[in-house]
């Protein structure tokens, strides 16, 4: 049952997630990039003391030193990404940043002798191929903005992997917590260095950005932290690269994007992959590789 929590909590970030990319692209209209970094870090920072203030007395040194490991990975990976953004397409720039769900597993072979589970690897090329199917187009350029979305992709791998290590031993919220003061103060003081300190408080903008503060920061990392205690690195980067997926799905309905063939084959091979990687074919699971403490 454990199992099911940790899959059901990322199956809901990713849906959080892939709503986000409608609400970052009406949010861009208003904010710069940095800006809404900034913002949505900080909101959600302040939002997460709020609710859960009675949890501050027992942080501990151990969670801050973790949780800012984990900021920094995860506004560096938002840097890259956004920066890659300006100098490829869209479509390049999400499969690229998708490209974490196989890096991860060799994180934890490279670094920490981990033996690679085969299904969860299949599934995760698999998932790549259907990322690429869904979101590529006939473009085999590499440019700069290529190279920073893959070093984002590189940061993304690091962030899901280090969450899976040390939520085993946190607390999920005060890691989540942490990792979020850290990326706010990150965020601020490069909005500051950068001069784009003066905000649009125009309604449309102010309400995408409270949408991504709340929901696609807020709750999401929430449920990615928490859930990452009941389910491996590996199987979390694949059920999250559906991010895509239902990017795909919120863009049909809410901005009346024609569904195509070649959207359909992408969808297809992204949730076949969850399935390999979740049901191993129904063969004999082997005996579960021995969490890292």
């Amino acid at each position: 049952m454990r199992k099911y929590i940790g899959e059901i909590g990322l199956i809901i970030t990713a849906i959080i997630w892939g709503s986000g990319f409608v609400a970052s692209a009406v949010a861009l209209e208003h904010y710069t990039p940095y800006q809404i970094m900034a913002g949505r870090f900080l909101m959600g920072a302040l939002l997460l003391s709020i609710v859960f203030h009675k949890k501050l007395k027992d942080l501990k040194k151990s969670t801050i030193i973790k949780g800012a490991i984990l900021g920094i990975f995860l506004y560096v990976a938002f840097v890259l990404q956004t920066v890659g953004l300006q100098y490829t397409t869209p479509s390049k720039n999400a499969f690229l940043t998708a490209v974490n769900v196989v890096i991860v597993p060799f994180i934890g072979f490279l670094l920490y002798k981990k033996k690679i589970d085969g299904f969860e690897l299949v599934g995760a090329i698999m998932a790549i191929i259907g990322v690429a199917v869904l979101s590529l187009q006939l473009s085999f350029d590499i440019n700069i903005g290529d190279l920073l979305t893959l070093l984002c992709a590189v940061g993304f791998a690091f962030h899901i992997f280090y969450t899976s290590r040390f939520v085993k031993g946190e607390d999920a919220v005060l890691l989540t917590l942490t990792q979020m003061v850290t990326a706010a103060i990150i965020g601020c003081v490069v909005v500051v260095f950068k001069g784009e300190t003066s905000f649009s408080m125009q309604t449309e903008g102010l309400t995408m950005l409270l949408y991504l503060a709340i929901f696609s920061t807020t709750i999401a990392f929430l449920l990615q932290t928490m859930a990452q205690k009941f389910i491996s690195e590996t199987k979390a980067a694949i059920i999250l690269s559906t991010e895509s997926f239902w990017g795909m799905a919120f863009s049909v309905v809410i901005l009346s994007e024609v569904l195509t063939v070649k959207m359909m084959i992408g969808a297809v091979l992204i949730l076949g992959a969850i399935l390999i990687s979740e049901t191993k074919f129904g063969f004999p699971k082997k005996k579960e590789i021995e969490e890292i403490t």
